[in-house]
């Protein structure tokens, strides 16, 4: 296992993204819990985050990453094209971020929210913390 991401299990682009992800990683190098959840509260709490996260969010051993540093470190990893994209890390955080910070305030009026966290299926179950 390389990490654990922890997405917004009520957010139905990063459900999408962590499907998207689960098909670009056969070997499964992330596992995957909600924010919302016990487990990812927990670890939240246990990287010093405390207050209310609207990040993607990948936890690699000590290390805790956030909003686009995290997406493309993840991106880093998958098979496929998607891996040239973490080219935009020499890009700094500064820059990058307001980016994905108008993304992630409008991913509810765009995308849409579930009343509750999406269900992984079965073949993917093993890969999901909680």
């Amino acid at each position: 296992m390389k990490g654990i991401i922890l997405f917004d299990g009520e957010c139905n682009l990063c459900n999408s993204s962590v499907q998207f992800i689960l098909k670009r990683d056969p070997k499964g190098i992330f596992k995957f819990t909600s924010l919302q959840g016990k487990t990812g509260q927990s670890l939240l709490e246990k990287h010093g985050i405390k207050k209310d996260v609207n990040s993607f969010v990948l936890i690699e051993g000590d290390k805790l990453s956030l909003r686009s540093t995290a997406a493309l470190k993840v991106c880093k990893n998958l098979n496929g094209p998607w891996k040239w994209l973490s080219i935009l890390l020499v890009v700094p955080p500064l820059v990058r971020d307001p980016i994905y910070n108008f993304i992630a305030v409008n991913r509810y009026k765009w995308f849409g929210k579930n009343e509750s966290c999406w269900l992984p299926s079965p073949k993917w179950k093993s890969r999901f913390l909680e």
